[in-house]
């Protein structure tokens, strides 16, 4: 029998007491948020514009239509929360928040009442005094100091099991929590009663967090394996009473054999006995979803459809706050405990993006809390990371220029290196290529383009750069696959007969300028034949200067819109990925120009790996630009692009222009 204790603001009231009797029945709703990264506003500080389709203020909506389905309900958080964003470095970098003072993102979770929360490896991104101090707990490691107060932190609690001070033997964080929740039940009389139950949570965080942040962490934190940490610590929640065990892992799914330190295992952590759910991030992708054709989620064991995993109830709730994960326990009391009835049960990642492709409001409350801190990040934004030391455009791109794609290019390639030398020497001998397409080519108008000038780059330049919230991934392809996707990108261009005298148009307009993907890197070069059909145009396509072998392997840079099947090229179906990097290729790009620090033409503006195949035509071929930026292309060495019009005569601002195929 269990107690619920009565009180108004006033006085002391009743005392209500509520046995629960088998054949009670119960429905729990359990929320996630993951990989916030900080997105606490539908703002974007890269391009400085409002962005509808992100932030936490329009998870907040969701967040109140679910809690208005499941009157019983807990809200937590998976982890990378506070690192991602601009506002993230401003808060951790740039003006280091006071031991007094809330994080923005915990502001707003605070106020949206969370219940619990977990650590991903994002959190230790800035070291592990700063994470001491922002989750307001005090770490027995070394460089903390132990006698500083207790900084403000989160409301609500947050755990971690498997992260282990190597000074104290003890773990970094609460391993768990029991979480005392008052919910409405229906007893097997069909009265309803209130009783109190039990919800403990167990944190997981990717051991892998050892390679990635070994310069804060090497030395002061050792971790244990997923599988280990669950077995040694559900026994423990269950003889204290937990009635439910809701683990939250920071990772995705891989059936591979199991290892403590494998960076997804949450396949392997669904087969530990009692676990009733399990709240998973890391991968930026949604689950279930029965249409879904990435890899972890096809694997024996996971039903994509119902969001089960080895039989374990299981969401995925994207990143950013772009989805709310819910998972309707449906709980009978079998006179012993509470058993979740899985055939009852649903599970579902709710989106903010609406079938009109509208958004839900955002939450007007959550911009009031953080509005000081929005208005600090913005002013931050326009500070230089580096410079170039020539202007970076998308002008010409179509037709040969690289300067606003080999940077970007170069950022993907070197980090894709990086993390194969850090963890993945069964590819250190593959080489390494990376894909970017010219987001902006004048879709829009003639503005509508990548401009970034000589001089000092900014955050927000790099939007210029690369348009789009996307994630880093590396795919593994042969030479076959290879040239596959680079026949695909061709399909930009239409197809050019050389005897026709009237002009000809080079770009199809129907192929969109972000599905043309193009490598940057001199060790690579190939041709595209224009006067050839679509499918057959990639020509003489060699790497290091010989012909490249339907059999040869390379490891290719992209996002994980293309990798997962984004523009449908041959092959990319979430299948060949072999890194999914928690990363935006944007902050990749962005860390990369810090350390670079000057940008030249020398360096990234002539790597020119391709080239349209020499032909000579009756009449013009011609495409569409802005006005007034011929030099440009001279500046980028094309000397076969010449201006036919100034004005093309459509009234949208474009002059007109004209590439001979034959140079």
């Amino acid at each position: 029998m269990r107690y619920q204790f009565c009180i108004s603001l006033a006085a002391l009231l009743c005392a209500q007491a509520s046995a629960v009797t088998p054949g009670s029945t119960a429905v729990v709703a359990l929320l996630e948020t993951t990989d916030v990264h900080s997105n606490v506003l539908g703002y974007d500080y890269f391009r400085l514009a409002p962005d509808p389709s992100l932030g936490l203020d329009r998870t907040a909506t969701l967040i109140a239509e679910a809690r208005k389905q499941y009157p019983n309900n807990l809200l937590f958080d998976n982890g990378d929360t506070i690192q991602g964003t601009a506002l993230a470095d401003y808060e951790a970098l740039v003006k280091p928040l006071g031991c007094d003072k809330t994080l923005a993102v915990y502001k707003a979770m605070n106020a949206l009442g969370f219940d619990g929360g977990g650590i991903g490896n994002h959190e230790f991104n800035y070291g592990l005094a700063y994470l001491s101090q922002v989750t307001g707990n005090r770490f027995d490691v070394a460089g903390v100091d132990p006698t500083k107060p207790r900084c403000a932190g989160p409301s609500f609690p947050q755990v971690l099991s498997n992260v282990y001070s190597i000074k104290s033997k003890q773990p970094l964080f609460a391993p768990y929590r029991i979480i005392d929740k008052q919910i409405a039940v229906t007893g097997a009389d069909g009265k309803p009663a209130t009783m109190t139950l039990k919800v403990g949570i167990i944190g997981f965080t990717p051991p892998t967090i050892l390679a990635w942040d070994k310069r804060w962490l090497d030395g002061k934190v050792y971790t244990e394996g997923l599988r280990e940490s669950a077995n040694k610590f559900i026994p423990e929640m269950r003889a204290k009473g937990a009635d439910l065990i809701v683990a939250i892992s920071h990772g995705g799914l891989d059936d591979s054999a199991y290892s403590p330190t494998m960076e997804n295992g949450n396949w392997h952590l669904a087969k530990v006995p009692g676990i009733d759910a399990m709240l998973i991030g890391h991968s930026h992708d949604v689950f279930p979803n029965a249409a879904s054709k990435t890899a972890q989620f096809n694997l024996p064991g996971v039903d994509k459809a119902k969001g089960l995993v080895n039989g374990v109830p299981t969401v995925m709730a994207n990143m950013f706050g772009k989805h709310l994960g819910v998972i309707g326990l449906h709980l009978t009391h079998d006179g012993e405990r509470w058993v979740v009835d899985k055939s009852r049960t649903t599970v579902e990642a709710r989106a903010a993006k609406l079938d009109d492709k509208t958004y839900v409001a955002a939450d007007a409350s959550i911009a009031a809390l953080v509005a000081q801190e929005h208005e600090a990040t913005i002013a931050y934004v326009k500070t230089p990371v580096g410079e170039t030391k020539f202007r970076m455009s998308s002008y010409f791109a179509e037709v040969g220029d690289v300067s606003a794609l080999a940077v970007v290019n170069a950022a993907q390639a070197d980090y894709v290196r990086r993390a194969v030398k850090a963890g993945l020497p069964k590819y250190a001998r593959l080489p390494v290529l990376s894909m970017a397409s010219p987001f902006k080519t004048g879709f829009a108008g003639a503005a509508d383009f990548t401009d970034v000038a000589a001089g000092p780059m900014a955050l927000n330049n790099a939007a210029g750069l690369y348009l789009y919230p996307n994630t880093l991934y590396a795919v593994k392809v042969d030479g076959a696959q290879l040239k596959a996707w680079l026949e695909r990108s061709a399909t930009r261009f239409n197809t050019i007969d050389p005897a026709k005298s009237e002009a000809q148009e080079l770009i199809n307009p129907s192929y969109p300028a972000f599905n043309f993907d193009m490598p940057t890197s001199s060790d690579i070069s190939f041709e595209i034949d224009l006067t050839r059909p679509v499918g057959e145009r990639i020509t003489h396509l060699a790497y290091r200067g010989k012909p490249v072998r339907d059999d040869a392997a390379f490891l290719v840079a992209t996002n994980n819109y293309r990798a997962s099947g984004g523009g449908n090229f041959p092959g990319l179906d979430g299948s060949k990925t072999v890194i999914a990097a928690p990363d935006t290729n944007r902050d990749v790009l962005i860390a990369y120009i810090r350390k670079t620090k000057s940008l030249t033409r020398e360096a990234f503006g002539r790597q020119r790996t391709w080239r349209f195949a020499k032909v000579r035509t009756a009449g013009p071929v011609v495409f569409r630009s802005a006005p007034d930026v011929l030099p440009l292309a001279r500046d980028a060495g094309l000397d076969n692009v010449s201006l036919l019009r100034a004005d093309d005569g459509q009234g949208k601002g474009f002059s007109l222009y004209q590439i001979d195929l034959s140079k």
